[in-house]
């Protein structure tokens, strides 16, 4: 057998890259190829036209040296997608990177896309059909989480609420009726909502939302902050967003819940992967989340506060 010898991928000049199109599409990537093919093929099978920029932070080669991915750049371009392979290092967050895929953008429009995220064909039409005719600056379309499909959730559906007119900003009170909005993006309860709905192909609803927020005057958050404060871990001074399906069940049974000021340059350095073991975390890093952790649960378990009471 004679081996086969890879072709050398172009990776696209930045200058001629910029131009003015409608769309482009924002992939900032580290140590995931799989995902990535994954994520271009979803791309590639869409059917409007786009450019895509991709900004790669891996720590050995990058993910466009991978055949799968490889070939899911040239599958793009031969679609007449307009593809440019960005490497940028060093590691500054995952927020410098999307602003440097933004610095090599001059669209009208841009979509972020994560690595991990395949989309369904017709997701960017829907999307960019989506912002034109709401007038708005954001539209998103959140994943389903398919590994919950027979795990239905009526409870956390019910806070589904279409717009009936053009989206307007909205002030949400802490506790108010809005405030379990966010519940719909847990699991697959979206997916299940849109089978509800039976949408033909293409018809897209645009609903409210909201991110739930801690009350910033929760003595129980304060104390907290003055507790963690000694181990330099410093509470955010704007409110806590909802971490996700792992604690807005803790939040929607009356937890509190902050946010913390968070170094994020090094993220992405194993989390998610296969090397997000304790072996690959920094020793004083561990040993300050220890102390945290061991704060916390004495507050908990002292301070005579209630930490499930009931939502109101």
């Amino acid at each position: 057998m004679t081996p086969t010898i890879p072709r050398p991928l172009d990776p696209g000049d930045p200058a001629g890259f910029l131009a003015l199109r409608d769309l482009d599409v924002l992939v900032p990537t580290r140590n995931r190829p799989a995902e990535l093919a994954a994520c271009l093929a979803g791309l590639a099978a869409q059917d409007v036209d786009f450019g895509v920029v991709v900004s790669d932070q891996s720590d050995d080669v990058p993910g466009w040296d991978h055949d799968a991915v490889a070939g899911m750049v040239r599958v793009l371009r031969h679609r007449g997608h307009p593809v440019l392979l960005s490497r940028h290092l060093p590691l500054r967050g995952l927020a410098e990177n999307r602003a440097h895929l933004l610095d090599l953008s001059l669209a009208r429009y841009v979509l972020f896309l994560d690595d991990d995220i395949w989309l369904e064909p017709g997701s960017v039409a829907r999307l960019r059909a989506a912002i034109e005719e709401l007038g708005c600056g954001f539209v998103g379309n959140a994943p389903h989480g398919l590994s919950y499909v027979d795990d239905h959730r009526p409870e956390q559906e019910k806070p589904y609420q279409e717009w009936t007119g053009p989206p307007h900003p909205e002030r949400i009170e802490p506790r108010g009726e809005e405030w379990t909005r966010a519940s719909v993006h847990a699991a697959a309860n979206l997916m299940h909502i849109q089978q509800r709905l039976d949408l033909r192909p293409g018809e897209w609803r645009a609903y409210r939302l909201s991110l739930p927020q801690v009350d910033p005057a929760d003595p129980r958050v304060s104390e907290l902050g003055a507790a963690l404060a000694p181990l330099r871990v410093i509470l955010n001074a704007d409110p806590a967003r909802s971490g996700g399906s792992d604690v807005e069940p803790l939040r929607m049974a009356g937890v509190p819940v902050a946010s913390f000021n968070q170094d994020q340059t090094r993220y992405f350095d194993v989390h998610h992967s296969a090397d997000d073991t304790l072996v690959n975390v920094d020793r004083a890093d561990l040993d300050q989340n220890v102390a945290a952790w061991a704060v916390l649960i004495y507050m908990v378990a002292e301070s005579g506060i209630d930490f499930r009471a009931a939502a109101h």
